[in-house]
């Protein structure tokens, strides 16, 4: 194989960011090294420095990527939702159906949580990436908070609850269900957890009755 340093350009940078996240996630983040990473790009350790100045480096370009993965996936179905209900119970409702469709749909499992891989390697880290994988699951809070927050505006739930909480039990199910997936080969997995938390959400805000989003 033909070693070059490829100093610049975002495909070599992207390559290296797929290449270190599927290695972190099989075996973490202490145990994949820069070595094994240049070896597998095709490149030497000064263009790996030249995109990353560290493995700190690369451990905050990894979350900031797999950060604005999942934004994305998640406004664009739960935009969708909006876009097909006014009703914020309703919309919510669509757009989890459409998340657990989409990730039913991926050719494999996703591979896991890198959140969950960092949050136990921890004192590998600086405290930028302490701070972003804090940020990170604060945003999940935050996003599906707002939704139930809507929701709460037009239906009283069946129980007190605590939104906070179970706006994490949204993205519990969501990152849990990346790990039994892998954990366990079965990919349906997670779209079944997704589904399961619409299902409560659901009852919780509907009891006894079914939603027009089925």
């Amino acid at each position: 194989m033909e070693i070059s340093d490829h100093r610049s350009g975002p495909d070599t940078r992207e390559r290296l960011l797929e290449i270190a996240e599927r290695a972190v996630l099989e075996k973490g983040f202490g145990a994949t090294s820069i070595e094994e990473l240049v070896a597998e790009a095709g490149i030497t350790k000064n263009g790996f420095f030249y995109h990353f100045p560290n493995k700190n480096a690369l451990a905050l370009a990894l979350l900031q990527r797999y950060f604005a993965r999942d934004n994305a996936l998640f406004d664009d179905v739960l935009a969708r939702g909006r876009e097909l209900s006014d009703d914020p119970l309703e919309a919510f409702l669509i757009g989890l159906k459409l998340l657990a469709e989409t990730v039913a749909e991926l050719p494999e499992a996703f591979p896991g949580c890198l959140v969950a891989t960092f949050c136990y390697q921890e004192r590998l880290f600086d405290t930028d990436v302490h701070a972003l994988y804090h940020e990170i699951v604060l945003d999940w809070r935050a996003r599906f908070r707002s939704h139930l927050d809507a929701i709460c505006e037009r239906y009283d739930p069946a129980e007190d609850v605590d939104l906070d909480a179970l706006a994490d039990m949204v993205s519990t199910a969501i990152e849990g269900g990346m790990v039994l997936a892998r954990a366990t080969g079965n990919s349906a997995i997670l779209p079944a957890q997704i589904m399961l938390v619409r299902t409560t959400i659901r009852l919780l805000f509907r009891p006894g009755t079914g939603a027009s989003a089925e």
